[in-house]
């Protein structure tokens, strides 16, 4: 890698024009003293080709089209794809770099021999609220993944060598349901070729509202969880990771009405896990003691999701 690696900014988009302008000046604004292209993809949604004009010395935006399939999964890959850069960086439209992020992934990156991916805390906004979230460790591990979701490790956060992506792990899955859980599987497939180099520094602003795109989606929510617990059987060797996932579907069941769903998923979340919340969550939404919308405004102001 040379000293000052090219990288290209995917930044998938779909009806947040506001929103994506910032997120194209914060990446174009970063310190970095190496190239950086922005590659703007439109999944479902007409290209505002005048981005192209935001363009810099050394800082071109490109403008394109989702050709894959529909989805945050497909719009990625088309942009993985179309990038140039010696690396690939993720930022969703409607999310911020804060200064210094690139600079500091890159050097970080560089220092570990063999690394691929390098991630960073994110600082969440909510509400009116702002929360920083990081982690203390500077390695991320498979069996860590499989424990935790870790929800600092945001996708506007990933900066990954793109030989990995087009030679090594892949690119992001289009099979997951609607996308869905798109980047813990991603990140369970990196960590699988290689440890996760992290920074506990918040550089990235992450907005939680709700226009999220899977705001209220609890039944693709559900089936993408379900496909996720089939397709990386090692959840078995970790149950409290296990539950946790399990617990996650007991209450996207609970809350899209499904109350003889939630109960079983329930169940076989506190049977491998008796402690795990989200269980008693569930049970609480789908017996109708608590609104399932409460529950998530009262964890997204702490800076976390269910």
């Amino acid at each position: 890698m040379t000293a000052h690696p090219s990288v290209s900014a995917v930044v998938p988009t779909r009806d947040r024009p506001e929103l994506l302008r910032a997120a194209v000046r914060a990446i174009l604004d970063q310190d970095y003293p190496g190239e950086i292209e922005v590659v703007v993809v439109y999944d479902r949604s007409e290209p505002d080709l005048t981005l192209a004009e935001l363009s810099r010395l050394g800082r071109p935006v490109r403008v394109i089209r989702n050709e894959r399939t529909p989805g945050l999964a497909g719009t990625r890959n088309t942009g993985i794809l179309a990038a140039t850069g010696e690396l690939v960086a993720f930022c969703d439209d409607d999310d911020e770099w804060l200064p210094g992020k690139l600079r500091a992934q890159v050097e970080a990156l560089a220092a570990v021999p063999g690394a691929e991916f390098v991630c960073c805390g994110i600082r969440v906004s909510y509400d009116g609220h702002t929360v920083d979230r990081s982690l203390s460790r500077d390695r991320i591990t498979l069996a860590d993944l499989l424990r935790d979701r870790m929800t600092e490790l945001h996708p506007s956060t990933f900066v990954i060598r793109a030989a990995a992506l087009r030679e090594g792990f892949g690119l992001v899955d289009e099979e997951i349901p609607g996308s869905y859980a798109e980047d813990y599987e991603f990140l369970l497939r990196a960590a699988r070729s290689a440890p996760l180099v992290n920074l506990g520094t918040p550089y990235v602003l992450v907005r939680w509202h709700k226009r999220s795109y899977f705001a209220q989606r609890w039944d693709t929510i559900s089936e993408a969880l379900q496909w996720l617990l089939e397709r990386y059987p090692e959840f078995g060797t970790q149950p409290a990771g296990e539950a946790r996932v399990a617990g996650q579907i007991a209450f996207a069941r609970a809350a899209s009405g499904d109350r003889t769903g939630a109960l079983r998923w329930a169940r076989r979340t506190i049977r491998r896990n008796p402690r795990e919340p989200r269980a008693y969550l569930a049970l609480a939404v789908a017996g109708r003691v608590v609104r399932a919308d409460a529950v998530l405004r009262t964890l997204h102001k702490r800076g976390r999701g269910i």
